[in-house]
C-alpha cells in the first residue's frame, strides 16, 4: 500500500468530464494525488469527454511517449452547418439543407477522408504558428493559414444517419461516427471537411475518447470515482501495456542504468519506443533502437 503521504508513480486514466480543458483535469488531479507533478498525454477538447492520460510523479516521464499513440473516438458529426470553432462551442457560420445528401455521397466523402491524409487543424485549436496558439490569433481576428500536417485515419466508420431539424430549422443530417487515428488529428476539421466536399458544411456535435494506444474507457475512473478512491495504474503495468518489453539480466540492467549503450537483440529493430524491465520485473527504462544499441530515452529504475 502506498503511504498517504507519498503520492504514487502511475498513470491515473480518467474519464474526462465535458466543459473541463485538460489543464482543469491536471489541476483537480493534483489535489487528489496531493503532488505538483502530475501531466498529460495529449489534450481533449473542452466539449469532449473519455479518455484523458495523466502522469503522476515519475509516470509524468511516460506521457511525451504515450502522447505519440493511436486513438480511438465515437462522435456526431452534423451535416449542414459550419461554425467558427468546427464543432458545437463555436457560432454558427453559415446554415444549409442537408436531407438531400445521399449515403453513396456520405461515404464516398469519407473514403476521401481515410487513410494517410493531409489535414489542416481548425483556426480554433492550441496549435501554434509562428509561436503564437492558433486559437489566440483566431481570437484577435488576425488573418492567418495553418500548413496543413500528414495524419492516419485507419478507419473512419458510419454507424447511423439521423434526419434532424437544427434550431434554426434548417433540415440537417447527424451522422454517428467512430474514428481511429494517428496522434495529431483533428476529428472537427475531419467533420468540417467532409461537410465541406459535400458542399453543405459540417461541424462536431458530440466527441468522446475511447481509447487512448492500450488504455480504454473500461479502465478509465471519472474526477468523482478518482476523489473516493485514486486508482492508479502502476508505471511498469503501464509501460508494459504500452511498449513492447525487453527483460534483461541483473549485469545488463546495472550497465543500463548507469548510461552503458547495450547491444539490443534484433527483434527489437524498428520496434520505436521499447521498455526495459529488471529480473525482479522492475522497470528500469525507455529506450529506442540506435545503429544496433539501446538509446535510453527516459530512465526510471
Amino acid at each position: 500500500m502506498t503511504q498517504k503521504n507519498t503520492p504514487p508513480d502511475g498513470l491515473v486514466i480518467v474519464d474526462k468530464p465535458s466543459g473541463f480543458t485538460s489543464h482543469d483535469v491536471v489541476a483537480k488531479m493534483r489535489g487528489i494525488a496531493r503532488t505538483r507533478r502530475v501531466g498529460h498525454a495529449g489534450t481533449l477538447d473542452p466539449m469532449a469527454t473519455g479518455v484523458l492520460v495523466l502522469g503522476v510523479e515519475k509516470a509524468t516521464k511516460l506521457l511525451g511517449h504515450l502522447a505519440l499513440t493511436e486513438k480511438e473516438y465515437l462522435g456526431t458529426i452534423r451535416l449542414g452547418q459550419n461554425t467558427v470553432t468546427d464543432d458545437a462551442e463555436g457560432e454558427i457560420t453559415s446554415s444549409t439543407d442537408a436531407s438531400g445528401v445521399t449515403r453513396d455521397a456520405i461515404d464516398a466523402g469519407i473514403a476521401k477522408l481515410t487513410g494517410d491524409i493531409m489535414q489542416v487543424p481548425s483556426k480554433v485549436s492550441a496549435i501554434k504558428i509562428d509561436g503564437k496558439r492558433s486559437y489566440k490569433r483566431a481570437r484577435e481576428g488576425e488573418d492567418f493559414e495553418i500548413p496543413a500536417r500528414p495524419v492516419t485515419v485507419s478507419s473512419f466508420a458510419v454507424y447511423d444517419v439521423r434526419d434532424v431539424v437544427a434550431d434554426d430549422g434548417t433540415p440537417v443530417l447527424d451522422l454517428v461516427v467512430s474514428v481511429v487515428c494517428s496522434s495529431g488529428t483533428y476529428i472537427r476539421a475531419l467533420a468540417r471537411d467532409l461537410g465541406a466536399d459535400l458542399g453543405v458544411g459540417g461541424h462536431l456535435t458530440a466527441l468522446r475518447r475511447t481509447r487512448v494506444g492500450p488504455y480504454k474507457l473500461d479502465a478509465a475512473r471519472t474526477l468523482d470515482q478518482l476523489q473516493q478512491e485514486l486508482t492508479v495504474m502502476p508505471i511498469a503495468e503501464a509501460a508494459a501495456a504500452a511498449f513492447p518489453r525487453w527483460d534483461v539480466d541483473a549485469k545488463r540492467a546495472r550497465l543500463l542504468t548507469n548510461g552503458v549503450r547495450l547491444e539490443m537483440p534484433d527483434e527489437y529493430a524498428g520496434s520505436g519506443t521499447v521498455a526495459v524491465f529488471d529480473p525482479e520485473g522492475r522497470f528500469l527504462a525507455l529506450v529506442e533502437e540506435s545503429k544496433g544499441k539501446a538509446k535510453s530515452l527516459a530512465v526510471f529504475g
